[in-house]
Protein backbone atom coordinates (compact mmCIF):
# COMPACT_ATOMS: atom_id res chain seq x y z
CA UNK A 1 0.00 0.00 0.00
CA UNK A 2 2.97 2.44 0.59
CA UNK A 3 4.72 1.20 -2.44
CA UNK A 4 1.18 2.73 -4.74
CA UNK A 5 0.69 5.91 -2.27
CA UNK A 6 4.46 6.76 -3.22
CA UNK A 7 3.70 5.75 -6.89
CA UNK A 8 0.80 8.69 -6.84
CA UNK A 9 1.29 10.99 -9.37
CA UNK A 10 -0.30 14.57 -7.75
CA UNK A 11 0.65 16.73 -11.26
CA UNK A 12 2.48 16.65 -13.91
CA UNK A 13 3.08 19.54 -16.85
CA UNK A 14 5.65 21.22 -18.64
CA UNK A 15 7.96 23.43 -16.09
CA UNK A 16 10.97 25.52 -17.49
CA UNK A 17 14.37 24.59 -15.35
CA UNK A 18 17.19 26.62 -14.94
CA UNK A 19 20.28 24.20 -15.71
CA UNK A 20 22.88 23.42 -12.87
CA UNK A 21 26.18 24.13 -14.82
CA UNK A 22 25.15 25.79 -17.55
CA UNK A 23 22.93 28.36 -16.53
CA UNK A 24 20.11 28.14 -19.45
CA UNK A 25 16.96 27.37 -19.85
CA UNK A 26 15.22 24.27 -20.93
CA UNK A 27 11.53 23.17 -21.22
CA UNK A 28 11.33 19.55 -19.25
CA UNK A 29 8.49 17.61 -18.33
CA UNK A 30 7.97 17.31 -14.58
CA UNK A 31 5.68 14.44 -12.69
CA UNK A 32 5.53 15.53 -8.66
CA UNK A 33 5.34 12.38 -6.47
CA UNK A 34 3.94 12.54 -2.75
CA UNK A 35 7.98 11.97 -2.07
CA UNK A 36 9.57 13.32 -4.94
CA UNK A 37 9.47 15.33 -8.05
CA UNK A 38 10.77 13.96 -11.60
CA UNK A 39 11.69 15.81 -14.96
CA UNK A 40 12.10 14.13 -18.15
CA UNK A 41 13.16 15.49 -21.46
CA UNK A 42 11.04 15.55 -24.55
CA UNK A 43 12.80 14.42 -28.36
CA UNK A 44 10.75 14.67 -31.41
CA UNK A 45 7.56 15.32 -29.71
CA UNK A 46 7.32 12.16 -27.27
CA UNK A 47 8.44 12.03 -23.95
CA UNK A 48 12.32 10.13 -23.07
CA UNK A 49 11.15 7.02 -21.02
CA UNK A 50 13.88 7.70 -18.97
CA UNK A 51 14.19 10.43 -16.49
CA UNK A 52 16.88 13.44 -16.80
CA UNK A 53 16.49 13.62 -12.58
CA UNK A 54 14.94 13.83 -9.47
CA UNK A 55 14.33 16.37 -6.51
CA UNK A 56 14.13 14.66 -2.98
CA UNK A 57 11.06 16.39 -1.56
CA UNK A 58 12.13 15.74 2.45
CA UNK A 59 12.81 19.24 3.93
CA UNK A 60 13.03 20.86 1.09
CA UNK A 61 11.96 24.84 1.11
CA UNK A 62 9.98 26.31 -1.44
CA UNK A 63 10.38 30.05 -2.43
CA UNK A 64 7.45 31.44 -4.12
CA UNK A 65 7.67 33.79 -5.86
CA UNK A 66 11.51 33.86 -7.06
CA UNK A 67 12.17 37.63 -8.53
CA UNK A 68 15.69 36.95 -8.67
CA UNK A 69 16.07 36.18 -12.36
CA UNK A 70 15.59 39.31 -14.80
CA UNK A 71 12.66 39.08 -16.76
CA UNK A 72 11.01 35.92 -15.30
CA UNK A 73 8.53 36.70 -12.94
CA UNK A 74 7.18 33.45 -12.88
CA UNK A 75 10.16 31.47 -11.53
CA UNK A 76 10.11 29.50 -7.87
CA UNK A 77 12.99 28.05 -5.83
CA UNK A 78 13.31 24.91 -4.60
CA UNK A 79 16.16 24.37 -2.19
CA UNK A 80 16.90 20.92 -1.03
CA UNK A 81 17.96 19.50 2.24
CA UNK A 82 21.60 19.36 1.01
CA UNK A 83 20.97 23.46 0.03
CA UNK A 84 20.87 22.47 -3.91
CA UNK A 85 18.34 25.35 -5.85
CA UNK A 86 16.20 24.38 -8.35
CA UNK A 87 15.31 27.13 -10.50
CA UNK A 88 11.53 26.35 -12.18
CA UNK A 89 9.55 28.67 -14.33
CA UNK A 90 5.77 27.92 -14.89
CA UNK A 91 3.50 29.40 -17.78
CA UNK A 92 1.48 32.22 -15.47
CA UNK A 93 1.19 33.46 -11.62
CA UNK A 94 -2.19 30.38 -11.10
CA UNK A 95 0.34 27.74 -12.53
CA UNK A 96 3.02 28.77 -10.74
CA UNK A 97 1.61 29.24 -7.41
CA UNK A 98 -0.16 25.87 -7.84
CA UNK A 99 3.23 23.95 -8.37
CA UNK A 100 4.35 26.00 -5.08
CA UNK A 101 1.41 24.75 -3.62
CA UNK A 102 1.27 21.03 -4.62
CA UNK A 103 5.16 20.22 -3.68
CA UNK A 104 4.46 22.28 -0.21
CA UNK A 105 1.78 20.22 0.78
CA UNK A 106 3.95 16.95 -0.45
CA UNK A 107 6.87 18.63 1.95
CA UNK A 108 4.93 18.92 4.61
CA UNK A 109 2.81 15.37 4.29
CA UNK A 110 6.61 13.90 4.63
CA UNK A 111 7.28 16.07 7.35
CA UNK A 112 4.05 15.01 9.42
CA UNK A 113 4.49 11.29 8.70
CA UNK A 114 8.00 11.78 10.49
CA UNK A 115 6.47 13.00 13.46
CA UNK A 116 7.16 16.67 12.80
CA UNK A 117 4.78 19.72 13.47
CA UNK A 118 4.14 21.53 10.52
CA UNK A 119 3.28 25.34 11.25
CA UNK A 120 2.85 28.31 9.37
CA UNK A 121 4.75 31.26 9.52
CA UNK A 122 1.62 33.27 10.41
CA UNK A 123 1.46 31.20 13.60
CA UNK A 124 4.46 32.73 15.21
CA UNK A 125 4.66 36.04 13.12
CA UNK A 126 1.46 37.14 12.77
CA UNK A 127 0.14 40.02 10.22
CA UNK A 128 3.61 42.37 9.63
CA UNK A 129 1.30 45.50 8.49
CA UNK A 130 0.66 47.01 11.89
CA UNK A 131 3.06 50.02 12.27
CA UNK A 132 4.64 49.68 8.94
CA UNK A 133 6.68 53.01 7.35
CA UNK A 134 5.62 53.32 4.03
CA UNK A 135 8.07 55.82 3.03
CA UNK A 136 10.94 52.70 3.78
CA UNK A 137 8.74 50.48 1.91
CA UNK A 138 8.37 53.08 -1.18
CA UNK A 139 12.66 53.64 -0.57
CA UNK A 140 12.78 49.59 -1.38
CA UNK A 141 10.66 49.49 -4.09
CA UNK A 142 12.60 52.20 -5.31
CA UNK A 143 16.06 50.83 -5.06
CA UNK A 144 17.79 51.00 -8.47
CA UNK A 145 19.11 46.89 -7.88
CA UNK A 146 16.33 45.12 -5.54
CA UNK A 147 13.86 47.02 -5.97
CA UNK A 148 10.62 46.37 -8.36
CA UNK A 149 11.49 46.63 -12.17
CA UNK A 150 9.44 48.90 -14.36
CA UNK A 151 9.14 47.54 -17.94
CA UNK A 152 6.67 48.07 -20.66
CA UNK A 153 3.73 46.89 -20.62
CA UNK A 154 0.93 46.93 -23.31
CA UNK A 155 -3.07 47.63 -22.42
CA UNK A 156 -5.87 48.24 -25.15
CA UNK A 157 -3.87 49.42 -27.88
CA UNK A 158 -1.57 51.08 -26.19
CA UNK A 159 2.20 50.87 -24.92
CA UNK A 160 3.32 51.72 -21.57
CA UNK A 161 6.89 52.00 -20.52
CA UNK A 162 8.33 52.38 -17.01
CA UNK A 163 5.42 50.83 -14.97
CA UNK A 164 4.79 47.87 -13.78
CA UNK A 165 1.67 45.69 -13.03
CA UNK A 166 -0.17 44.88 -10.09
CA UNK A 167 1.04 41.42 -9.90
CA UNK A 168 4.21 42.32 -10.29
CA UNK A 169 3.79 44.90 -7.04
CA UNK A 170 2.46 42.11 -5.08
CA UNK A 171 5.25 39.18 -6.10
CA UNK A 172 7.86 41.56 -5.43
CA UNK A 173 6.08 42.61 -1.72
CA UNK A 174 6.15 38.60 -0.91
CA UNK A 175 9.22 38.08 -2.52
CA UNK A 176 10.78 40.92 -0.13
CA UNK A 177 9.06 39.48 3.18
CA UNK A 178 7.36 42.76 3.67
CA UNK A 179 4.32 41.12 3.56
CA UNK A 180 3.11 37.31 4.17
CA UNK A 181 0.52 36.66 1.88
CA UNK A 182 -1.15 38.21 -1.43
CA UNK A 183 -3.78 39.64 0.79
CA UNK A 184 -1.55 41.60 2.95
CA UNK A 185 0.36 42.58 -0.05
CA UNK A 186 -2.37 43.98 -1.73
CA UNK A 187 -3.50 45.90 0.90
CA UNK A 188 -0.26 47.25 1.50
CA UNK A 189 -0.48 48.78 -1.93
CA UNK A 190 -3.66 49.70 -1.55
CA UNK A 191 -2.20 52.17 1.52
CA UNK A 192 0.97 53.01 -0.63
CA UNK A 193 -1.49 54.39 -3.81
CA UNK A 194 -3.81 56.06 -1.09
CA UNK A 195 -0.54 58.00 -0.02
CA UNK A 196 0.25 58.91 -3.27
CA UNK A 197 3.48 56.91 -3.52
CA UNK A 198 2.27 54.87 -6.40
CA UNK A 199 -0.29 56.10 -9.10
CA UNK A 200 -2.45 54.44 -11.58
CA UNK A 201 -1.65 54.27 -15.40
CA UNK A 202 -4.29 52.87 -18.08
CA UNK A 203 -7.85 52.51 -17.88
CA UNK A 204 -7.87 49.65 -16.04
CA UNK A 205 -6.52 51.21 -12.90
CA UNK A 206 -7.78 54.01 -13.01
CA UNK A 207 -11.45 52.55 -13.39
CA UNK A 208 -10.98 50.08 -10.05
CA UNK A 209 -9.33 53.16 -7.97
CA UNK A 210 -12.80 54.79 -9.13
CA UNK A 211 -14.84 52.30 -8.18
CA UNK A 212 -13.53 49.96 -5.73
CA UNK A 213 -13.76 50.76 -2.19
CA UNK A 214 -10.24 51.81 -0.17
CA UNK A 215 -9.46 48.07 0.70
CA UNK A 216 -9.69 47.52 -3.25
CA UNK A 217 -8.24 50.08 -4.68
CA UNK A 218 -5.13 48.03 -6.13
CA UNK A 219 -5.94 45.80 -7.95
CA UNK A 220 -3.31 42.29 -7.71
CA UNK A 221 -3.55 41.41 -11.49
CA UNK A 222 -1.14 41.74 -14.87
CA UNK A 223 -3.40 43.69 -16.39
CA UNK A 224 -3.77 46.65 -14.24
CA UNK A 225 -0.55 48.96 -14.41
CA UNK A 226 0.88 51.25 -11.76
CA UNK A 227 4.14 53.63 -11.45
CA UNK A 228 5.66 55.98 -9.46
CA UNK A 229 4.43 59.45 -8.45
CA UNK A 230 5.16 62.04 -10.91
CA UNK A 231 7.37 63.31 -7.90
CA UNK A 232 9.99 60.61 -8.46
CA UNK A 233 11.19 60.84 -12.16
CA UNK A 234 14.97 59.69 -11.93
CA UNK A 235 13.68 56.25 -13.19
CA UNK A 236 12.07 57.08 -15.96
CA UNK A 237 8.50 59.00 -16.50
CA UNK A 238 5.68 57.02 -18.05
CA UNK A 239 4.86 57.22 -21.95
CA UNK A 240 2.21 56.16 -23.65
CA UNK A 241 2.68 54.88 -27.71
CA UNK A 242 0.32 53.38 -29.86
CA UNK A 243 1.63 50.61 -32.77
CA UNK A 244 0.22 47.99 -34.92
CA UNK A 245 2.25 45.45 -32.22
CA UNK A 246 0.32 47.02 -29.76
CA UNK A 247 -2.51 46.46 -30.83
CA UNK A 248 -2.39 42.59 -31.52
CA UNK A 249 -1.10 42.36 -27.73
CA UNK A 250 -4.06 44.69 -26.51
CA UNK A 251 -6.54 41.82 -25.99
CA UNK A 252 -8.02 39.92 -22.78
CA UNK A 253 -5.57 36.89 -22.18
CA UNK A 254 -8.15 34.03 -22.19
CA UNK A 255 -5.19 31.72 -21.77
CA UNK A 256 -1.65 30.81 -20.92
CA UNK A 257 0.34 27.30 -20.78
CA UNK A 258 2.64 25.08 -22.63
CA UNK A 259 1.88 23.62 -26.32
CA UNK A 260 4.61 21.80 -28.50
CA UNK A 261 4.59 23.01 -31.65
CA UNK A 262 5.98 21.85 -34.95
CA UNK A 263 8.50 23.63 -36.85
CA UNK A 264 7.39 24.96 -40.39
CA UNK A 265 10.80 24.01 -42.22
CA UNK A 266 12.51 21.43 -39.99
CA UNK A 267 8.88 19.73 -38.69
CA UNK A 268 10.53 18.96 -35.31
CA UNK A 269 8.59 20.07 -32.65
CA UNK A 270 9.40 22.52 -29.64
CA UNK A 271 7.95 23.75 -26.22
CA UNK A 272 6.31 27.05 -26.71
CA UNK A 273 4.62 29.41 -24.27
CA UNK A 274 1.24 30.26 -25.72
CA UNK A 275 -1.11 33.31 -25.16
CA UNK A 276 -4.16 33.35 -26.39
CA UNK A 277 -6.03 37.10 -26.33
CA UNK A 278 -9.19 38.29 -27.40
CA UNK A 279 -10.45 41.96 -28.38
CA UNK A 280 -8.67 40.98 -30.40
CA UNK A 281 -8.14 37.41 -31.22
CA UNK A 282 -5.07 36.72 -31.45
CA UNK A 283 -2.45 33.41 -30.40
CA UNK A 284 1.16 34.51 -29.73
CA UNK A 285 4.26 32.04 -28.83
CA UNK A 286 6.97 32.90 -27.00
CA UNK A 287 9.78 30.61 -26.66
CA UNK A 288 10.53 29.90 -22.98
CA UNK A 289 14.26 29.06 -23.14
CA UNK A 290 14.98 32.97 -23.96
CA UNK A 291 14.85 35.64 -22.00
CA UNK A 292 13.31 37.81 -24.82
CA UNK A 293 9.27 39.37 -23.45
CA UNK A 294 8.52 39.67 -27.34
CA UNK A 295 6.59 37.03 -29.05
CA UNK A 296 8.60 34.69 -31.34
CA UNK A 297 5.53 34.38 -33.60
CA UNK A 298 1.52 34.72 -33.97
CA UNK A 299 -1.17 35.55 -35.78
CA UNK A 300 -4.58 36.48 -36.07
CA UNK A 301 -8.02 34.11 -35.12
CA UNK A 302 -10.14 35.75 -37.55
CA UNK A 303 -10.83 32.97 -40.44
CA UNK A 304 -8.96 30.30 -39.01
CA UNK A 305 -9.82 26.31 -38.86
CA UNK A 306 -9.39 24.15 -36.33
CA UNK A 307 -9.21 20.52 -37.11
CA UNK A 308 -8.01 17.63 -34.47
CA UNK A 309 -5.17 15.34 -35.97
CA UNK A 310 -4.91 11.54 -35.76
CA UNK A 311 -1.65 9.94 -33.64
CA UNK A 312 0.40 8.80 -36.71
CA UNK A 313 3.69 8.90 -34.98
CA UNK A 314 3.40 12.21 -33.91
CA UNK A 315 2.06 14.29 -30.85
CA UNK A 316 -1.73 14.01 -31.64
CA UNK A 317 -3.10 17.43 -31.18
CA UNK A 318 -4.78 19.90 -33.51
CA UNK A 319 -4.03 21.57 -36.73
CA UNK A 320 -4.78 25.68 -37.03
CA UNK A 321 -5.50 27.11 -40.27
CA UNK A 322 -4.67 30.98 -40.83
CA UNK A 323 -4.93 31.72 -44.35
CA UNK A 324 -2.45 29.87 -46.44
CA UNK A 325 -0.46 28.87 -43.77
CA UNK A 326 -0.71 25.30 -41.10
CA UNK A 327 -0.22 25.77 -37.74
CA UNK A 328 0.48 21.92 -35.70
CA UNK A 329 -0.05 21.78 -31.59
CA UNK A 330 0.07 19.69 -29.00
CA UNK A 331 -1.72 19.60 -25.85
CA UNK A 332 -0.25 16.54 -24.35
CA UNK A 333 -3.63 15.36 -22.38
Amino acid sequence: MDTDKKNTILREGFLVKRGHVVHNWKARWFVLMPDKLLYYKYEGGKRDSCQRGKVLLKDCVITCPFLEHENRPLVFKLQTKNSVDHFLEACSREERDEWAADITAAVDKLRTGDGGKVTSQQDHTGSQLHNINLSKVLDSMYDVHSGIKMSNHVEQGSSYSNCFSGSEVVDWLVFMQLTLTRVEATTLASALLEEGFLRTVGLRSVEALRTAGISEQFIDDSTALYSFSDSLKKRGSVKAETSLSAVELSGKVMKRGYLLKQGHRRKNWKVRLFVLRSEPAFLHYYDPTKDDISPAGGFSLRGCLISSLDDNGVPSGESLTSGSSEKKFSTNN
